[in-house]
């Protein structure tokens, strides 16, 4: 699937299995595409080689939550009910073009 920010589709996949939700973005260089985790509301950012943005989305993607250049070894949570919420990792600097309550549009 494929996100438009900044007049670009950015790809975005989706964690699906236990592995996928685990590792994330953990260990990539020159990341050039998003990781959706559905019904989460926390991640962390051990064993990452680059700085991450991260976005929180409702039940409906909407932005609720925004955290740009996030570094290494950090806990972000997201105060949210589990089961509706999903995060979105971006490639560091995509975040800026995303503003809170803007509803995001997968395809």
């Amino acid at each position: 699937m494929y996100l438009l920010i900044n007049n670009k589709n950015l790809e975005i996949k989706e964690a699906i299995s236990f592995k996928e939700r685990l590792y994330g973005l953990m260990g990539k260089k020159n990341i050039n595409y998003g990781m959706l985790f559905d019904k989460c509301n926390s991640i962390h950012t051990f064993f990452m080689k680059e700085n991450i943005d991260i976005i929180g989305l409702n039940q409906n993607n909407t932005v609720i939550y925004k955290y740009e250049n996030l570094g290494k070894n950090r806990i972000i949570a997201i105060h949210n009910e589990i089961s509706n919420t999903k995060v979105l990792e971006l490639p560091q600097g995509y975040a800026k073009f995303i503003n809170m309550n803007d509803t995001l549009v997968f395809k």
